[in-house]
């Protein structure tokens, strides 16, 4: 079974675990932002090549990382009430692409997550 694995892979996770082990809040937002982003353009890249899997793979990537994005979000009122809005469409958003891919639609939602995390992630270093 290992053998069917691709060592690109493995070292990219093991990357990712050393990131998230002694991270800050605020490095764990930025870090999903990052994963959102990067998995809608490789969605992105892998529905222009018609490579089904990996393209429905970077759906479920991004998919994650909005959801964790949302579940970390505190707070009812003001800009905590407009990210979880914006964060249950984007969910809503792939959902849908897992049927019926658009473009159009992930590279807005790639822009307004980049949006977001510099407005996010700015405050939080600047703090």
């Amino acid at each position: 079974m290992l053998a069917l694995r691709n060592p690109h892979e493995a070292y990219r996770r093991v990357d990712f675990d050393a990131r998230i082990e002694g991270a800050s809040p605020a490095q764990l937002v930025a870090l999903c932002f990052e994963q959102a982003e990067s998995a809608l353009a490789s969605a992105v890249f892998a529905h222009e090549a018609g490579n089904n899997q990996a393209k429905s793979q970077s759906v479920t990537k991004a998919l994650a990382a909005v959801t964790a994005l949302q579940l970390g979000v505190n707070g009812e009122h003001g800009v905590a009430a407009a990210l979880r809005q914006f964060y249950a469409a984007a969910r809503r958003a792939l959902l849908d692409c897992a049927l019926d891919f658009d473009v159009v639609t992930i590279a807005a939602m790639r822009r307004d997550l980049h949006d977001i995390a510099k407005a996010i992630v700015g405050a939080k270093t600047d703090s």
